[in-house]
C-alpha cells in the first residue's frame, strides 16, 4: 500500500479519559464496550490497560475511515500476533484463520480456489433443502427455543451441504463444546496476566475436552471422505485436492483437520447468530415480515438456488439490517508491526488496534435512529451509514438461502428483548 501521508507527523490518538477500571470493564465487554469507550474519548482513542511489559497499548477506532485503514493492511503493517490467536492456535491448531503471516501466506494461495463463487453455487442446494427440511419439521403452532433452532439448523446444514455428513444425532451435543471453546479463548485474550499454557485449570480441561470433540468429529469426516469416494462433500473435497500453487504442497491430514475445525466453528455461530437475530427482529415487526415471506413465495415452489439472490433484494436488505444491529463479531483486531495512520491519528508498532464492528452499527453520528430496526434504510439509492457490514460472503449468501423456512413460518417473537431473543418462539403458519 501507497502511504499518502507522512505517518511520523501525524499526532497519536488521544487517551481515553474514562478511569481505569472503566476502561477495563469496557475492554472485557465485547459488544458494548467500544461503545463506552467511543462515547468518552471519541471514533479513534488510546487505552493503556497494562504496563508494556504484561500487554500492549490498545487503539480503539469506531469510525468507518478508521475501520479502512486497519482492514484494508496486510503485513508487513498488521500481524496475526495478538493473543487471541495465538490462544486460537493452541486450542485448535493453526489454520487460516489464526496463522501469521509467514505460514498464513502458503495456505492462502492452496486455499483460496475453494471459496470462489463457482464453489459457494455448489453448496447452495444442500443449504435450501437442509433448511426447508428442517422447517417443515416444526409443525403448525409449535412454540421453539429460537437461538437453539438456528443454530441446529445452520449446523445441520453445514454439515449436510459441504462436508457430507448427516449430523442430526450429533448437532445438539457440538453446540456446548463449541460455545465452551469460544469463551475460552476470549477469556484468555482480553486478560493481561494468563496462567501458564501447561497448567491444568478447570477452564483449560474443559476447553481441552471441548477442542477434542470437535476434532474427533473432523477427523471422522475427512477419514469418511476418504473410505467412500462417491460421498458429496465439495468442502472436504476440495480441502483434499487442493495444493500450494507456487510448490505443489497439498494440505496434510493434520492441516484438514484444523481447517474443518474453523470452518465449523466460525460457520456456525456466524450464520446462526444472524438467523437469531433477524427472525426475533422480524417477530417484532410482522409487516415486515410479511413481505419477506411474500418475496420467497414469489420465487415459486421449487428449491432456491444461488442465482435466486439477486431476486430477494428485500430479503438481502433484512440480513443487512440484521447484520447492523447484531454483527457476529462485535469487534475485529490487528497487531501493529509497522506504523500506519488511523483516521488521521499515528498508530505505533507494538499496539493492539481494535475496529470496533458493533458501535460503528450503532453510532447516532452515523445512523439516523441506530436501535431501530429498519431494512429499508439499505434500499436501492437510500443506503445510509457506512455500509460496513462484516460477513464472509460465503455465510451471507448461506444465511439467504436459509430463508427457504420462511415459506413455511412466521416468527413471534414480541416479549422480551435483543439480548434474551433466544428465550423467544417461531410459531409455524
Amino acid at each position: 500500500m501507497v502511504e499518502t501521508v507522512e505517518v511520523a507527523a501525524l499526532p497519536l490518538a488521544p487517551r481515553n479519559p474514562l478511569p481505569y477500571l472503566q476502561q477495563m470493564k469496557a475492554a472485557r465487554s465485547f459488544h458494548t464496550g467500544c461503545e463506552a469507550l467511543r462515547d468518552a474519548g471519541g471514533q479513534v482513542t488510546r487505552c493503556s490497560l497494562a504496563p508494556t511489559w504484561m500487554g500492549p497499548p490498545v487503539v480503539v477506532t469506531t469510525s468507518p475511515k478508521g475501520a479502512r485503514d486497519v482492514l484494508s493492511r496486510s503485513y508487513p503493517f498488521v500481524d496475526r500476533a495478538q493473543p487471541v490467536f495465538t490462544e486460537h492456535r493452541r486450542l485448535a491448531g493453526g489454520s487460516l484463520f489464526n496463522f501469521k503471516h509467514e505460514a498464513w501466506l502458503p495456505r492462502r494461495r492452496a486455499l483460496q480456489p475453494v471459496f470462489t463463487k463457482q464453489h459457494v453455487t455448489q453448496f447452495a442446494g444442500h443449504m435450501a433443502e437442509g433448511a426447508d427440511k428442517l422447517s417443515r419439521a416444526w409443525g403448525d403452532g409449535a412454540e421453539l427455543d429460537l437461538d437453539q433452532e438456528c443454530r441446529r439448523l445452520t449446523l445441520r446444514v453445514l454439515a449436510r451441504s459441504v462436508l457430507g455428513l448427516d449430523l442430526d444425532a450429533r448437532a445438539d451435543p457440538l453446540g456446548e463444546p463449541l460455545r465452551t471453546a469460544a469463551m475460552y479463548v476470549a477469556g484468555r485474550a482480553v486478560r493481561p496476566v494468563r496462567a501458564p499454557w501447561w497448567l491444568p485449570t478447570p477452564a483449560r480441561r474443559r476447553a481441552r475436552a471441548a477442542s477434542a470433540t470437535f476434532h474427533g468429529l473432523a477427523d471422522d469426516i475427512l477419514q469418511g471422505c476418504r473410505a467412500d469416494p462417491t460421498r458429496d462433500a465439495p468442502l472436504v473435497r476440495a480441502l483434499i485436492d487442493v495444493a500450494d500453487p507456487e510448490t505443489g504442497q497439498p494440505l496434510s491430514d493434520v492441516d484438514i483437520r484444523h481447517e474443518l475445525v474453523v470452518f465449523l466453528g466460525a460457520g456456525y455461530d456466524t450464520t446462526a447468530t444472524t438467523l437469531t437475530y433477524a427472525l426475533w427482529a422480524l417477530g417484532h415487526h410482522l409487516d415486515l415480515q410479511d413481505r419477506v415471506a411474500a418475496e420467497v413465495a414469489a420465487v415459486g415452489d421449487r428449491p432456491l438456488t444461488s442465482d435466486d439472490v439477486p431476486r430477494l433484494g428485500y430479503t438481502v436488505q433484512v440480513l443487512h439490517e440484521a447484520l447492523r444491529l447484531c454483527p457476529p463479531a462485535a469487534g475485529t483486531s490487528r497487531m501493529v508491526m509497522k506504523d500506519f495512520d488511523v483516521d488521521g491519528y499515528r498508530v505505533e508498532a507494538g499496539t493492539l488496534v481494535l475496529v470496533g464492528i458493533y458501535a460503528m452499527h450503532r453510532d447516532p453520528v452515523l445512523w439516523g435512529h441506530p436501535l431501530v430496526f429498519d431494512p429499508d434504510r439499505f434500499s436501492p439509492g437510500k443506503l445510509q451509514g457506512p455500509g460496513s457490514l462484516a460477513i464472509p460472503a460465503v455465510w451471507w449468501r448461506a444465511a439467504v438461502l436459509h430463508w427457504r423456512s420462511l415459506r413455511h413460518a412466521r416468527s413471534d417473537s414480541r416479549s422480551g428483548d435483543h439480548h434474551s431473543a433466544h428465550r423467544n418462539s417461531i410459531a409455524r403458519r
